[in-house]
């Protein structure tokens, strides 16, 4: 009979892909995907260690699993990524139940382990290679993601990734072209590409020569059929002016941007290491609005770092008002263990402090996002649909090239990229109604 598994993610768009690909593996070696976990004789866990509650979450899910193998003891547990990484020297010890454990870097061992003779545990965590060459199974036929880099030379003080993935190793730009049109030529329209520091590529590919991120960006436009190109996540330092003009000159890439911010304080940005002061970020910000106008602009931000004062976080509202984001990740610190910034005990934050001023950052962010996004009504989009609305099943669901969810009324099917007229907005959603003459003077 067929064996069974099922896979829960935690996590990035990083882990995204690589539940992906194991998922793809483990259907080419005859494994079927069940939808609940007590129903699997394989589960698997792809693991995060950047936010404590993912940590947590994690666990619980693990501790649900080892109830299911008590019961029967022919399951396996596997777990991979990040917080099998970092934890690798007493995963097993910790949690004596777990058949296989395996790093970022070895996710084909997967297939090897349970072809294996004997079932016995297994840890694999030395980096050998990208999953580009396995198999996919996409959540979105259209849709998918690519690793183009692994690891970080980054030494951010809050970021346990390096500790975790490693120092940046690149991917040759022909593989990953070659990728992509392999891709596109089984129905793929948008690709997101995925790095720690994704627009540092090109400067650690193995067995092959050094390019640039922008290069990469021009390459994959001239694959006929791609109609779109995100990325996550830039950093600040390394968004040169090639990149930011490959967004004003090539058709695929599309235009949207996620440039982390951390921080509105030059001087916690330093204590974060992260290589920018504020102006340095604005002075980015000015370059990438100069030549794209109408780019939509994302961030990340840290809320009560250590030693972040009133007047700290006051810079950080001051950048949000002046750069008007189009949408935040906020998060309120949390230490990890083996960062620099786990040892900042005496400048801790009280969390009361910190939500109060999460309440704040909150209803800048969305106030200022609400009034960039009135820009798009009246304007007519092409959204790529996804499905129907999460809110109204009667109407559809879908994302413009500016990161945009849009909520519409019309007749299309999931994969088409269609025409919308907007006629409404919010801080987070755009609303509207497909245009049938835009899209008949398409046809």
């Amino acid at each position: 009979m067929t064996k069974t598994f099922h896979v829960t993610t935690f996590g990035c768009q990083m882990n995204e892909h690589d539940s992906e690909r194991m998922k793809g593996m483990l259907v080419a070696l005859g494994y079927a995907e069940t939808e609940e976990q007590r129903d699997a004789e394989l589960i698997l866990f792809n693991t995060c260690s950047i936010r404590e509650k993912a940590d947590s979450r994690f666990i619980s899910y693990l501790q649900l699993a080892a109830s299911y193998k008590r019961r029967n003891p022919e399951i396996v547990i596997g777990v991979g990524g990040c917080w099998a990484q970092s934890v690798k020297d007493d995963v097993f010890r910790q949690f004596p139940y777990v058949d296989v454990a395996f790093g970022p870097g070895q996710v084909h061992k997967l297939a090897e382990f349970l072809t294996s003779d004997s079932l016995t545990a297994q840890g694999f965590f030395e980096f050998e290679g990208f999953t580009g060459h396995l198999p996919s199974a996409r959540e979105r036929d259209v849709q998918g993601w690519v690793q183009i880099s692994a690891g970080c030379n980054m030494k951010c003080s809050y970021c346990i990734v390096p500790s975790t993935r490693g120092r940046q190793v690149d991917r040759p730009l022909d593989e990953l072209v070659a990728e992509v049109r392999e891709m596109v030529d089984g129905g793929v329209i948008e690709v997101t590409l995925l790095g720690q520091n994704v627009n540092a590529y090109g400067r650690a590919v193995r067995d092959g020569e050094r390019t640039s991120f922008a290069a990469l960006l021009h390459a994959l436009d001239e694959i006929d059929g791609l109609r779109r190109v995100r990325y996550t996540s830039p950093h600040p330092q390394d968004m040169t002016e090639d990149v930011v003009l490959a967004h004003a000159t090539l058709d695929s890439v599309c235009p949207h941007m996620h440039l982390p911010l951390q921080s509105g304080s030059s001087r916690i940005l330093k204590a974060m290491r992260r290589t920018y002061d504020r102006g340095r970020f604005l002075d980015r910000v000015g370059l990438i609005r100069g030549h794209n106008p109408d780019i939509a602009l994302t961030t990340d931000i840290i809320v009560g770092f250590p030693g972040e004062t009133e007047a700290d976080f006051a810079q950080t509202l001051e950048v949000c008002e002046e750069v008007g984001f189009d949408g935040a990740f906020t998060f309120i610190y949390s230490p990890r263990r083996d960062t620099e910034a786990a040892a900042f005990t005496d400048d801790f934050v009280p969390h009361e402090v910190a939500v109060e001023r999460m309440e704040r950052l909150v209803e800048t962010v969305q106030r200022r996002a609400a009034e960039r996004a009135q820009r798009f009504v009246g304007r007519t989009l092409d959204v790529l649909v996804e499905g129907p609305s999460r809110t109204d099943p009667s109407r559809l669901r879908g994302r413009s090239g500016h990161g945009k969810t849009v909520n519409f009324s019309g007749l299309a099917q999931a994969g088409e990229i269609v025409p919308v007229q907007i006629t409404g907005s919010t801080s987070q959603t755009l609303s509207g109604e497909m245009s049938l003459l835009a899209r008949a003077l398409v046809s």
